[in-house]
């Protein structure tokens, strides 16, 4: 069963497209998890979100099978009848969209690489350029499963760098990732490279040979020049390409 778009403002639907493609392409690129994790999609002008039926697939996901619910878990618009949402990612997610307008796409996952980065004491280390691309990157404690509606604030307040800014990449400890931005093109390019820095890093370390890593000044010269405001949002620019590579293997997202 599928929502009918005349029913339903051009900023919603153009919302789902997005976050639809969002799903498509993290299944493409190996980063899904069975039917677990979450990408949520922000309404513009709204505080409403897009969220995945659990219990589907993310390449069975379809810009007219997602679920819409509001800032406080309530569904507003579920063409399933048998199927809900998962709490855990309302939690996480709506921690992010309700502390920070500036957020219109929340990308969670659980993959290999991005797990054993979590589990390790020194987090992700500035190893590689993808890696630096990234930073800063936020550290959030293990909380167990993410069902207490308490840890929000908690997972908010580990986002805020000391220079007064907000981070987007945040490893989970022993959890996973997630990666926020502006729109959904932005938020899938940082979990992307994030996940591209936390395979590469967990490759290095399983070669048993010495490491280098580039000098402090070098690395935060790296890191300023990827900063979206330094030369331009990462992530725009490909998102039209990643789109026709959907559109090559299933078009079907779209609907």
């Amino acid at each position: 069963m599928d929502v009918d778009a005349r029913a339903m403002t051009a900023a919603e639907w153009q919302a789902r497209l997005d976050c639809a493609a969002a799903y498509r392409l993290v299944e493409h690129f190996g980063m899904s998890d069975l039917v677990y994790n979450h990408i949520t999609v922000r309404v513009p002008g709204t505080e409403t979100f897009l969220i995945n039926p659990y219990g589907w697939m993310y390449e069975e996901i379809t810009a007219s099978s997602l679920v819409l619910i509001d800032i406080d878990g309530k569904v507003l618009r579920n063409p399933h009848a048998d199927l809900g949402i998962n709490l855990a990612g309302y939690v996480i997610h709506s921690a992010v969209h309700a502390a920070r307008a500036d957020v219109g796409c929340v990308i969670h996952t659980h993959t290999r690489a991005g797990m054993a980065v979590s589990a390790m004491k020194c987090g992700l280390l500035p190893l590689t350029q993808t890696a630096m691309r990234c930073m800063p990157v936020a550290v959030h404690e293990y909380e167990g499963p993410a069902i207490d509606t308490d840890e929000r604030a908690r997972l908010v307040a580990d986002m805020k760098r000391p220079d007064g800014g907000t981070a987007n990449a945040v490893i989970l400890r022993n959890h996973g990732l997630l990666a926020a931005g502006p729109s959904a093109a932005e938020a899938f390019n940082l979990m992307y490279w994030l996940e591209m820095a936390c395979r590469a890093q967990v490759d290095a370390m399983a070669a048993r040979t010495e490491l280098t890593m580039p000098s402090d000044n070098v690395v935060a010269h790296a890191v300023h020049l990827y900063q979206p405001a330094t030369r331009r949002p990462y992530g725009v620019m490909e998102w039209p390409a990643m789109l026709r590579l959907l559109d090559r293997r299933d078009p079907t997202w779209r609907t």
